[in-house]
């Protein structure tokens, strides 16, 4: 490879990660205006994006982002925004700066215009398949879930597009051009193309021999679609992987009563983007718990006070940190020793002095492992949303950080009309696609603070925090509207389900029982008041 080509590689990198940013300066924006500016969570997120921007745009000399990032941030420093219809001039300055930016980031290949109406955050979604009427309909679904499809009709056409673009996600067909398997050999070609492999989710005609199969493995395959198939199981895979940030960084509390020690390993950790809290005091270390909730515990073996091992079985007594990895850290070589204080209530032990990529290491495989435990415990298998113990968990927490910092917060709780009549008429297959679509659905259009959990069957609930009553309805309004045009195939017809809504609002004297009770006495008032709406709790 040429320094040329080399130089030409990297800069499409760069604005690559500039592009990225771009749109989510874009998906912040299209938040706020949906909250009529007056969401105090996303305008962070809106200002830390667009400075964020700034930075990838100066540091990649690319000047129309620079000079946009710079033009917003101005206009964020004057601005006054408020809720409802009053709306500032420096709102309106935005408006012009997002349009200039949504323009700047579409590619050649969009509609012109199409950004004054919506904004995507996601880049397009590259469809190759030989059914037309098959893609045009994956992509109408996609546009409910606020992906959007791009269609290609020949091999030309598909390569270039991902040459200058690689693409998140490709779904193409195993047979697509004019030859049986071109779509095996079109692949090859795009997958030289890039350093790392496209995920690619591959759609056959017929069920494909396992050569077929492997062929598709070797060239990014990670699904293989055969036959009949539902365009909602194909959506599913696809939001697996656009999920934006979706590896969030570690949180790892640091017990050690050498200073020295604590800020060589904060160091190391923070240089590997991993989140440290450091207690240099153990007997602080439940206050720590409390404040921080580290998802694992780097430990000091030997320390004045208590040792490793006891402050272990200290953390242990409590529910919530039962699972959480401690990694003990000490100079005891002694196999037979370091294996007893893991059975003391320990996960690891690594022995003084601490390389620092075999500590990051541990954390990594550590942290992976407790992760995947923890969603098993907190999650619905179904649906992947929090399940109903968790959920109430959460809620109680945002009850008591709204209580502390004086912030709305709101409590909805849906329910799916008429499910049972769902699963007797098309079964229960069909219900739990339902289900999934919904729980898509809303974790497509929420916020990453909200939390949102299945409640139970075809119930599900949304905590809000930072949310206003009003503000709360409008989402949960927009989100039925939208889901009750999503269509539902069947071998036997399609049809369409809603859903009804209650919304309940935190005061001073919430618990999490009398608030969820509320927001359960708000849907039964939708649900006998016609369904497919969305009620706000009032005092009888």
């Amino acid at each position: 490879m040429t320094i040329e080509s080399q130089r030409d590689k990297l800069k499409q990198h760069f604005a690559g990660r500039v592009t990225t940013q771009a749109r989510v300066v874009l998906e912040a924006w299209q938040q706020l205006k949906l909250r009529q500016w007056s969401d105090s969570q996303w305008l962070t997120d809106f200002q830390n994006a667009t400075i964020k921007l700034g930075r990838y745009a100066a540091r990649f000399d690319m000047t129309d982002h620079l000079s946009i990032a710079q033009a917003i941030n101005q206009d964020l420093k004057k601005a006054h925004i408020r809720g409802g219809n009053n709306v500032s001039q420096e709102v309106e300055a935005l408006e012009a700066h997002i349009l200039e930016l949504a323009n700047l980031t579409q590619r050649k290949s969009d509609k012109p215009g199409m950004y004054a109406q919506r904004t995507y955050i996601r880049a397009p979604i590259y469809i190759a398949l030989n059914n037309g009427q098959l893609a045009d309909r994956i992509i109408r679904q996609m546009q409910f879930f606020d992906f959007r499809g791009e269609r290609y009709y020949d091999h030309e056409s598909l390569v270039a597009a991902t040459q200058k673009n690689k693409p998140e996600t490709l779904i193409l067909d195993v047979d697509f051009g004019d030859s049986s398997r071109a779509g095996l050999e079109v692949i090859k070609t795009i997958q030289g193309h890039h350093e790392t492999p496209v995920p690619v989710l591959f759609v056959c005609a017929d069920e494909g021999d396992i050569e077929t199969r492997l062929i598709a493995a070797r060239n990014g395959g990670e699904e293989f679609f055969s036959g009949q198939f539902d365009a909602a199981q194909l959506i599913e895979k696809v939001e697996t992987f656009t999920r934006t940030s979706s590896h969030q960084p570690y949180r790892v509390m640091v017990v050690d009563d050498s200073k020295a020690q604590a800020a060589f390993i904060e160091s190391a950790l923070k240089k590997a983007g991993i989140i440290p809290k450091i207690i240099t005091d153990p007997m602080q270390v439940l206050v720590g718990l409390k404040e921080f909730s580290p998802e694992l515990i780097i430990m000091d073996m030997y320390m004045p006070g208590c040792t490793g091992t006891e402050l272990a079985k200290v953390i242990r007594q409590q529910d919530q940190f039962v699972s959480v990895p401690i990694i003990y850290l000490s100079a005891e070589d002694d196999i037979n020793k370091q294996l007893h204080a893991m059975s003391l209530g320990g996960d690891d032990f690594l022995v003084k002095p601490i390389v620092p990529r075999h500590l990051v290491a541990t954390i990594h495989n550590r942290g992976r492992r407790a992760r995947s435990l923890l969603a098993l415990m907190i999650r619905d298998s179904l649906t992947g949303l929090f399940n109903h113990t968790h959920t109430l968990q959460l809620l109680t927490g945002e009850i008591e950080k709204a209580g502390q910092s004086s912030t709305p917060l709101c409590f909805a709780m849906m329910d799916i009309d008429y499910f049972k009549k769902i699963n007797d008429r098309y079964g229960h297959p069909v219900g739990d696609r339902v289900l999934k679509s919904i729980s898509l659905f809303l974790k497509q259009r929420l916020r990453k603070s909200d939390h949102i959990g299945r409640y139970g069957g075809e119930e599900f609930a949304v905590i809000l925090p930072s949310t206003s009553e009003s503000d709360a309805r409008d989402i949960m309004n927009e989100i039925r509207e939208k889901f009750s045009e999503l269509i539902h195939p069947t071998d036997m017809e399609q049809f369409k389900a809603t859903f009804s809504c209650g919304i309940a609002s935190c005061t001073p004297t919430d618990t999490q029982q009398s608030l969820a009770q509320k927001a359960d006495k708000a849907l039964y008032d939708a649900k006998h008041g016609g369904r497919n709406c969305v009620r706000v709790y009032r005092e009888s």
